[in-house]
């Protein structure tokens, strides 16, 4: 169950002003076309905006500039930042494991736990790692020898911290997310590929999120490093010796060839590859399901395979629609010569 507020409890929390009913209660929040009574919404833009008189929603976040609303409304400067802080506090609460070490966990005597820590059934922490005060394990999460991971973390179900992994404060990982398994990296010698070892690891810093089943290989020396604030969607894979600066965003499915750099505020689509050994700098944009074989420039919007800049493929991809349509007339004006060619010729010959 989620908790219930006042309006004027949530524009205290987000920092807005209240028009109309300040005492009506919430316990709720949903889309604007989807709201029910007790429930809050918000419309940050015209495409919401026009859904406003026909919503049954019992308040609404909306800019200070925005006309009267049928239900009370909650002005805020910035709409986005105040659904963050809403959502927080309206949507169903999550279940936590019990602050304490659970009956079924096995935790070395020689790891440390903080204060407040909560460490789930079938959890198993290794020696020599020590988890910062707040943070919660849930089932089965698996932390090997010397890991160190900060305060007020969540690692949801079966997450596995390889030997030696780093995590800042205020991360969370889902569900079978694994942290520092060996990178992909073999010699041919005698016949057959021989692994090598990858005696390095992962520093993850702080107010990172990852979704279910990212795989982040651990670097061969030194440390593969994921920096503050960038988030990761589902199954995304990183490899070996990777460097992925701060505010990144990387989608779901994509692929990050080891030794690559990925410098603050790269964004990469759903599905994209990139290739080991390459640098995108600052902003780099990359279109979902393109494959990056060298480096791009800072702020470049790239697509395509191999991605170069976006604005560039469309017009390639222009000119091939267009010399598509000039094929089809070509073959037309052809089949119309031979037919004349054809009349022609039985002419000659009578």
């Amino acid at each position: 169950m989620s908790e219930s507020y006042t309006v004027a409890e949530l524009a205290a929390a987000v920092g807005g002003t209240v028009c109309g009913e300040a005492a009506l209660r919430l316990s709720g929040i949903a889309e604007i076309d989807h709201a029910g009574p007790d429930q809050l919404t918000w419309a940050g833009d015209a495409k919401f905006t026009k859904l406003i008189p026909s919503s049954q929603a019992g308040a609404i976040l909306v800019p200070h500039d925005a006309d009267p609303t049928p239900m009370p409304a909650i002005l805020c400067a910035h709409v986005e930042s105040a659904l963050v802080i809403a959502m927080k506090m309206l949507a169903p609460s999550q279940a936590m494991p019990a602050i304490g070490v659970h009956s079924t966990a096995v935790v070395d005597a020689r790891a440390r736990l903080g204060t407040d820590v909560a460490v789930g059934p079938l959890v198993v922490i290794g020696p020599g790692t020590v988890i910062g005060d707040h943070t919660h394990l849930h089932a089965g999460v698996h932390l090997g020898a010397d890991c160190r991971v900060g305060a007020n973390c969540v690692l949801w179900d079966q997450v596995v911290i390889r030997e030696r992994c780093v995590l800042g404060d205020r991360v969370t990982l889902d569900a079978h997310v694994v942290i520092g398994s060996d990178g992909y990296g073999y010699t041919f010698a005698d016949g057959a590929h021989r692994r090598l070892t990858h005696g390095g690891n992962v520093e993850i810093h702080d107010d990172v999120d990852m979704g279910a089943g990212c795989a982040i290989d651990r670097a061969k020396f030194r440390s593969t490093v994921i920096g503050r604030g960038t988030k990761l969607d589902n199954l995304v894979h990183v490899g070996h010796n990777v460097q992925i600066g701060a505010h990144c965003l990387i989608m779901a499915g994509a692929v990050i060839g080891g030794s690559t750099t990925l410098e603050d505020g790269v964004v990469i689509g759903g599905n994209a590859g990139l290739s080991d050994h390459v640098t995108l700098g600052r902003q780099v944009q990359v279109v979902g399901m393109s494959t990056v074989w060298s480096d791009l420039a800072a702020g470049m919007v790239a697509s395509g395979i191999p991605a170069r800049d976006h604005r560039e493929h469309l017009r390639e991809l222009a000119t091939l629609r267009r010399g598509s349509a000039l094929l089809a007339r070509v073959k037309k004006l052809t089949q119309r010569v031979e037919q004349l060619e054809a009349s022609a010729d039985h002419l000659d010959s009578r």
